[in-house]
């Protein structure tokens, strides 16, 4: 009779068939870069830059190469991808990767210096800072002082309004062949085919850079490196996207009749 009791039991039986309660839900973690995939590069920011090249101490980014200074340059290197390939290809080379977005930045530090305590006496050659090229690059390069520039997947800033933003145009290129020796290389690719066109005929048009067709370039280690070292050439991969490379030389003296470049 007690058995049937408690089994008729209101209360009892509520509480049986009562669901258990509700275990705390645990809180998303986020990932510690989860950042913008892009920023500005025209709006102000925070963080240093040097006066001069000359007030650049490379040894502090690269403290096994004091007395050198960075010959080849990865502009919006992002996560370090073709910075960290780049290493074992130019040994004798100091590589920069320059990127504006600060979590990205420190990333592509950790990066590296994981690389460097897992290889010992490897991956010293190649350092990232977080700088905004578009306003800055004459500040740590001095005239003709790289050989090598590379603009992997820059952001295509689509909307008309945004194109002064596009880290390819006539006023840039002229920076970019003061600190670019003559004979060095501009690397450029997308997977953008309208922001192809806008880069190569930019350049193509600037007299001081002349166009390298890609059947000369099979030889050439870098070209190989643009199509498949980066994270964003990895993520066109995947969505099976097409790549759209152009790569320039500079000149020794330019291509024009305006006596302006004489």
């Amino acid at each position: 009779l007690k058995t049937n009791m408690a089994s008729t039991d209101p209360v009892a039986s509520s509480s049986s068939s009562a669901p258990p309660p509700p275990t705390e839900k645990k809180r998303k973690i986020k990932p510690y870069h989860k950042i913008k995939a892009h920023a500005n590069p025209l709006s102000d920011n925070d963080f240093p830059y040097p006066v001069s090249p000359e007030a650049v101490d490379w040894g502090t980014q690269y403290p096994m190469h004091k007395g050198k200074a960075v010959t080849i340059a990865d502009v919006g290197c992002g996560y370090g991808g073709l910075t960290v390939n780049l290493s074992p290809v130019f040994p004798d080379d100091l590589i920069l990767g320059m990127e504006i977005r600060d979590k990205v930045v420190q990333y592509v530090r950790d990066r590296i210096d994981d690389l460097r305590v897992k290889n010992p006496g490897k991956y010293t050659n190649i350092g990232v800072e977080r700088t905004n090229a578009m306003k800055y690059l004459p500040n740590y390069f001095a005239k003709h002082q790289l050989r090598k520039i590379f603009f992997l997947f820059p952001d295509p800033h689509f909307k008309k309004a945004n194109h002064k933003r596009r880290i390819i145009s006539q006023q840039l290129l002229s920076e970019y062949a003061y600190v670019l020796a003559p004979g060095g290389m501009i690397y450029t690719i997308t997977d953008v085919e309208e922001l192809h066109h806008w880069m190569a005929g930019h350049l193509a048009r600037h007299p001081l850079f002349e166009r390298i067709p890609n059947e000369d370039l099979k030889d050439d280690p870098c070209f190989d490196l643009i199509h498949r070292s980066s994270e964003e050439a990895r993520k066109v991969d995947r969505n099976d996207g097409k790549k759209f490379p152009a790569v320039f030389r500079r000149r020794e003296h330019p291509f024009t009749t305006d006596p302006f470049w004489d």
